[in-house]
Formats: C-alpha cells, structure tokens, sequence
C-alpha cells in the first residue's frame, strides 16, 4: 500500500459526499465517521508493507467474522451513489453490495489490486449482480496523480474509464509516468474516441472539480493512503488478499439479504447524467 503524509480531515464532505459531517446531522452519524476515520487513518499510516510475500497488504481495518455485522458502520453505507449513470462504476446500481475504492493511479498497491484482484471480483460478483464497485479518485502523489485522475474522468464522459483504468494499471504503466503525451497515448490504448474532447475535458473545470470531491471524501473519512475501501460501510484499507474481500463481501451481501428492500436514490448527485443502466 502506498502512503502519503497525513492531511487533517476535511470539516466538511463534498457535495458528492453525504452530510455526515454537518451539524445538523445527529451526533451518532459524526461519530460513526470519526470511528472510521480513526481506523483508516491508523492502519493506513502503518500497514504500508505486504504480511507476507503472497499478500499485497496488511493491517485490514475489518475483521472478517462469522457475524455479518462485526466492523460495519451504518452511516457510511450513505458513501455509496449507486447513481446508475455513474461512469465511475461498474455493475447493477441495485447491487445488494458496494464496494467503494479510493485509489490512485500511481500507487502499486493499486496496481496490484486491479490486476491481480478486482478481475476475479467483477467476475464472480458483478457479472453475477452481488457487487457494484464504485471508484473515488484520490491522487496524493503529487501534480501527476491529479493529471492522470482528471483524465480518468475525462475517458469516463465517453464511456472508457474502466478501459483507461486498465490501460493506466497495466504491469509497467506508471514507471512511464503520466505526462500529457502519456496521457494521450493510454486514452488511445483505452479507446476513447474523441482525442481533442479529451484532452479538454482532462484540463476543465468539471473533472477539477470530480477530482476535488472524491479527494476530499476520501480524507474526510480518514484516509491517509491508496487503496482505502469501503465495502457496505465496512473500512478496510490496503490491498488485502483475495479472500478478505471475498469473506466481506459475501458477509455483506448475507447481511443485505436479511435487510428489507430499500428503493434507489430518486435523484443522482450534482453534475451526474440521467440516463439508467449501470456504470460502464
């Protein structure tokens, strides 16, 4: 897992971001925030380093349990859009599971979990319609993890963020760097179809703005390094063994059985599209 200084937490989430932090919130939900936050950011700032050769990470903020509950904080199920126009996500917005990722693009721990392990998630859960996964930007490498977050966003407007985000992940990809004719070159890879739009919309004030958001979900929930996750309210942070996710989602998705049915937001976040079906 890839670490970065910490930052103080944002007082305030974006406005893609739940109000979990306002005031007028009851106490319970600033503090199920707070607890999150405190078990992100310690075991973020401490589990930089894989457990063993075969894992890609350690210190996983959830322990998987027998019970479906243990480590899952209701409030910060809200994190989850499940906005079916979201081009940042990835299976049924209805999912009865949603696994949120805040990454960035130059950490290799991230790499490694797209590679070696989100492949086998998108095929055994969301291809059957368990899991969504719904991806958060949070560059905190510096000008290129903002540079190449924005034009992840900017493939998203033409249909190819999760093309690019496998074009960017490859085995090899961010030694290249992501200078602007990287860029171009993986958008390329990646198939978008419109260059010129692009590279505007990597540049522009929306994508700034997407960037600008998710970064500050991200640290306002605690997160102080790449890959955080949550998974139906459940933190776990670093690039965990295949089976931690396995276990929780699995545990989640018994947990979202037991619940009764809730309907779909009726009303996607600012700035997100309206036509349905799920994310590509």
């Amino acid at each position: 897992m890839s670490k970065n200084p910490p930052k103080p937490a944002s007082k305030a989430p974006s406005k893609r971001a739940p109000q979990s932090a306002s005031k007028a919130k009851p106490l319970a939900v600033v503090s199920g925030v707070a607890v999150a936050a405190v078990l992100l950011g310690v075991v973020s700032y401490t589990a930089t380093r894989p457990a063993s050769p075969g894992a890609a990470g350690s210190g996983s903020v959830a322990e998987v349990s027998a019970d479906p509950s243990a480590g899952v904080y209701a409030e910060l199920e809200a994190y989850a859009r499940r906005d079916a126009a979201d081009k940042l996500a990835l299976g049924r917005a209805d999912a009865p599971v949603v696994l949120i990722e805040y990454a960035d693009f130059k950490c290799g721990y991230c790499g490694k979990f797209a590679r070696d392990t989100e492949p086998v998630l998108v095929k055994k859960y969301v291809d059957s319609g368990v899991l969504r996964i719904e991806w958060r930007n949070f560059p905190i490498f510096g000008e290129e993890s903002e540079a190449v977050a924005r034009a992840s966003w900017a493939a998203g407007q033409q249909g190819r963020f999760w093309e690019f985000h496998k074009a960017a992940y490859a085995e090899g990809a961010k030694e290249k760097g992501f200078g602007k004719d990287r860029l171009a070159a993986l958008a390329k890879e990646a198939g978008v179809p419109d260059a010129a739009r692009f590279a505007k919309d990597s540049e522009g004030a929306p994508a700034r703005a997407a960037v600008s958001a998710d970064q500050e979900q991200g640290y306002s929930l605690g997160a102080t390094s790449t890959p955080s996750f949550l998974i139906n309210g459940r933190p776990i942070a670093g690039a965990q063994p295949l089976e931690t996710f396995t276990e929780t989602i699995e545990a989640a998705a018994k947990a979202a059985k037991a619940k009764p049915s809730e309907p779909l937001k009726s009303s996607p976040p600012a700035g997100a599209g309206e036509k349905p079906g799920a994310g590509q």
